[in-house]
């Protein structure tokens, strides 16, 4: 029986999410155990042990408002404890006071350690936080305690706007698929649920509408706005009979389209489903992290412990409140929330960075492997070049009848989805459906194989004829154009010139590739001689043509045997093996394949390659940010550890190396949301 995906009920997939895939690559496989990978919360934002970080309905005001209070009972308390000092505020009137202002900051972080302490998770930066305040109180610190857990609880709402911030271009695209759609039953509009239309109904757009779902064009012409899907801004025209897809926007006329896929299936459902599943495949860096956090802060805690109570073996005038004083302002520094929040911020900025720009990461491992990408490999065909191919110039020896020859091959092609097929059959036109075409073959990397009254066709390159012992010119070899060979009852008829056309932005890819220290290889099973042509015109450094499947499997095993990373870029579908082959696979033109979704790692949804190098681009600038924030948390804890460990740091100094750096951390992240790419 095949296996049926299962979804949750915001209609995301929870199965076969490519986890192992990616904990494999990243060198965690102990992490593999799925109750121990988290899944996402209902409001998909960022969590850290637990903790969600995402967004509510709530405004920006109402998250601020526990802060407020807190801060203006502090302050009140603070007037009156230096300056009025009314005979009133000592005593319990005094503790209940500063009780009363720690409450709406220290109660939801309160809860927060409890809640992770009854999951297993004890040593937490809510646990952190609740025993450094706590103890301040028991010591009679309380403007310090309520102090350190309010400046933590502003810290927090900072970090949720931040996320949210994060999620803003990815949320853009999930924006995207209107709810409900306009369908033509009994030629009369309504208006119902997208998820309830079925295949082949009809569907009205009026200008500035999105389309709901997957369909063919039905009127003569129209312009749409991919700009959600490709991260291009110039409109998109498209002809009747062309595909439409979910997400783009009819900019001028009322236009008729006929549905051809589910809601469920169609390419823009697929995209955002990747897209929600993305932030649960970690890089390297945050799993380490993770993990170093959870070794960290127990060691930290019996550390503020040894603080405590090693002194009374050693010092003489020993006073318990000045060194568990110390020790709390070690556990406030020691709390990783900068390290937790920050680095997946990073990633998930970079992600989001991506997305705004037509570029869809499966997981932020693949930011960090094309980060340090070495060799980009690529197809030629539909990755380099336009994989539009006309048919230029027909050369059949004159004792064949062309008209008739023509019309076979044309038979033989239209079983087959290749572009070349295509090229052909708009050539030759009609096929002739009087022919009697039989046993048609597929040779993988070689061509198509039929018999056609009694004899044997033979249509593909010239490799195929090699393959059945059919002679043919030598001179063939020498020509720079892709060449169609065709053979019929055993003897050589002759071939047909087709072109293709490089991508205008294919030579920009390879000298930005070049000018980030990568170095560009090409492969495709097309003619070599054609394949040398498009490398010299672009300067591709090594280039191999005339390959079958295996071959390209060879040539990236010759590349790894060195040493050095892979990217394959291609159609994700054809060069299977080769993808999965290569640290990363791109696939070009991700809307055009449901296969290219599924298959690749990173998706280029539209057909630019210069999006290579930008995808490059953006995964080394998300590793500098991330690199910079782990470098400045540590170098302003240790600091700071240091000086409290020595009596030289107040709570004051513990509250910056925690929450300060966090929120210096998170804007350092947030960054790469407006560079430009």
């Amino acid at each position: 029986m095949e296996h049926q995906h299962t979804y949750d009920s915001k209609g995301r997939q929870i199965c076969c999410t490519e986890e192992e895939k990616i904990y494999k690559k990243a060198g965690a496989e102990e992490l593999l155990d799925r109750k121990a990978i988290p899944t996402h919360t209902d409001h998909d934002g960022h969590d850290h042990d637990g903790h969600d970080h995402s967004t509510t309905e709530e405004s920006s005001w109402q998250m601020f408002l526990p802060s407020i209070i807190s801060l203006v009972l502090l302050l009140a308390a603070l007037y009156f404890e230096h300056f009025l000092k009314p005979d009133w505020f000592t005593g319990w009137v005094r503790i209940v006071w500063y009780v009363v202002a720690y409450l709406p900051v220290g109660l939801p972080v309160l809860k927060e350690a409890w809640r992770s302490i009854l999951q297993g998770g004890f040593f937490s930066e809510f646990f952190l936080m609740s025993l450094a305040t706590l103890g301040a109180f028991a010591i009679g610190e309380y403007p310090e305690g309520v102090a350190v857990m309010l400046f933590y609880s502003v810290g927090e709402v900072f970090q949720t706007l931040a996320v949210s911030r994060a999620q803003a271009n990815i949320k853009t695209l999930l924006d995207q698929r209107p709810d409900e759609v306009t369908v033509l039953r009994n030629n009369k509009p309504e208006t119902i649920k997208a998820e309830r239309v079925e295949i082949d109904e009809i569907i009205q757009l009026k200008p500035g509408e999105k389309i709901g779902l997957d369909g063919e064009l039905l009127s003569d012409k129209a312009a749409f706005n991919t700009a959600a899907l490709t991260g291009e801004s110039k409109p998109d025209t498209k002809l009747k009979g062309e595909t439409v897809l979910a997400g783009m926007i009819n900019l001028n006329t009322v236009v008729e389209v006929k549905v051809t896929t589910a809601y469920t299936d169609s390419k823009l459902s697929k995209i955002l489903e990747m897209v929600q599943n993305a932030t649960s495949k970690k890089a390297p860096t945050e799993l380490f992290i993770r993990k170093f956090a959870k070794i960290y802060t127990p060691i930290v805690v019996f550390l503020a412990i040894g603080i405590t109570l090693f002194p009374y073996f050693f010092v003489e005038n020993y006073i318990f409140a000045d060194w568990l004083y110390r020790a709390l302002i070690f556990l406030v520094i020691s709390c990783p929330c900068a390290l937790v929040i920050s680095i997946p911020l990073g990633y998930f900025g970079g992600i989001g960075a991506a997305s705004k720009n037509g570029i869809l990461f499966k997981g932020s491992n693949f930011l960090d492997v094309l980060a340090n990408i070495q060799n980009v490999v690529m197809d030629k065909t539909g990755t380099m070049t336009e994989g539009v191919f006309k048919v230029q110039e027909v050369h059949f020896h004159p004792a064949f009848n062309q008209t008739e020859i023509l019309e076979m091959v044309n038979a033989v092609e239209s079983k087959s989805t290749h572009p070349v097929a295509t090229a052909i059959h708009e050539y030759v036109g009609e096929v002739n459906t009087d022919l009697n075409v039989e046993n048609i073959e597929e040779i993988p990397g070689h061509g198509l194989k039929a018999k056609i009254n009694g004899k044997e066709l033979l249509v593909g390159n010239f490799k195929l004829l090699d393959k059945f012992d059919i002679k043919y010119d030598s001179y063939i070899t020498e020509i720079a154009y892709t060449l169609i060979a065709v053979a019929y009852g055993g003897k050589y008829v002759g071939y047909l010139t087709v072109a293709d056309s490089i991508k205008e932005d294919a030579q920009l890819t390879i000298d930005k590739l070049k000018s980030l220290g990568v170095k560009t290889t090409m492969l495709s099973g097309d003619k070599n001689s054609v394949v040398q042509f498009v490398a010299k015109k672009l300067g591709i450094e090594n280039a191999f043509g005339d390959l079958l499947p295996e071959d390209k499997v060879q040539k990236i095993e010759e590349i790894k045997a060195k040493k050095q990373s892979v990217a394959f870029v291609g159609d994700g579908v054809n060069d299977a093996p080769v993808v999965a082959l290569s640290d990363v696979g791109l696939a070009m033109g991700g809307l055009g394949s449901d296969a290219t979704v599924e298959t690749a790692d990173v998706v280029i949804q539209d057909d630019r390659p210069s999006k290579i190098p930008m995808a490059i681009n953006i995964g080394k600038q998300t590793r500098k940010i991330v690199w910079q924030n782990i470098f400045l948390a540590f170098a302003v804890k240790a600091v700071v550890l240091i000086l409290g460990a020595g009596g030289l740091a107040t709570m004051w100094e513990a509250v910056f190396a925690d929450v300060g750096v966090a929120l210096l951390a998170i804007l350092n992240a947030v960054r790469i949301q407006r560079m430009k790419f």
